[in-house]
């Protein structure tokens, strides 16, 4: 399978050249255009009944898409936010990542959720997307996407809103933004994520929870 990403980083699109026989499973609604020779179906986003609704609970819908060649063809598919695509090869490796990361991906990767009390009080919600396997993984995200490898005990402070994924050999804790707690408040920032390798983690240069509360005041009230 060949695939070029372009238009980045804020229209990002992702162009598949698919072979005869090859499927490629993506979130619901990705899909921007693609070649006639190309089967579309509803797919279940988890492994089983239980699975899906576990994938449905850490951000991602209920049902994927799963596309199918028949013959060679072209497939393009998009973020529904304006951001980056980012190309992961998994090998029987397992990422965490916030809901709604997911873009597309192997048929054969796992998606499941985790519970996360520390995502909860960081304010990112209460459940992670878990995504396990062995091949291709596109992630897409808010902004541009920036890469950091942390080595052992190495760490790094992330707003909470500003986390893609990362992998599972990677720890985090949640704290202040700041050692007391009137500059915690003053600063803005509230509650961080820190993040200790040894292993990868991704982030996004922009916060869409941010975008929406800013854009808040302007949105028409009903009634």
């Amino acid at each position: 399978m060949e695939f070029t990403i372009s238009n980045g980083p804020v229209f990002t699109i992702l162009t598949i050249k698919m072979r005869t026989g090859e499927k490629i499973k993506a979130e619901a609604g990705a899909m921007v255009a693609m070649s006639p020779t190309i089967d579309l179906q509803a797919k279940a986003s988890g492994k089983g009944l239980l699975g899906t609704l576990a994938a449905a609970v850490g951000g991602e819908a209920l049902f994927g898409s799963l596309f199918t060649a028949r013959q060679d063809g072209e497939l393009v598919l998009a973020p529904s936010v304006p951001g980056d695509v980012i190309h992961l090869k998994l090998n029987g490796e397992t990422l965490f990542a916030q809901g709604g990361a997911y873009l597309a991906g192997a048929e054969n990767l796992e998606l499941s959720t985790q519970g996360s009390l520390r995502g909860m009080i960081g304010g990112e919600g209460l459940f992670l997307s878990k995504i396990a396997g062995t091949g291709d993984l596109f992630l897409n995200c808010y902004g541009a996407i920036i890469e950091r490898t942390l080595a052992a005990g190495e760490a790094y402070v992330v707003d909470c809103g500003h986390i893609v994924a990362f992998q599972d050999t990677v720890e985090y804790r949640i704290k202040k933004a700041a050692a007391g707690l009137f500059a915690t408040l003053a600063s803005g920032e509230g509650l961080v994520a820190e993040y200790t390798g040894p292993g990868k983690i991704w982030l996004q240069t922009r916060n869409l929870k941010a975008f929406a509360g800013l854009l808040a005041p302007f949105m028409q009230r009903n009634g």
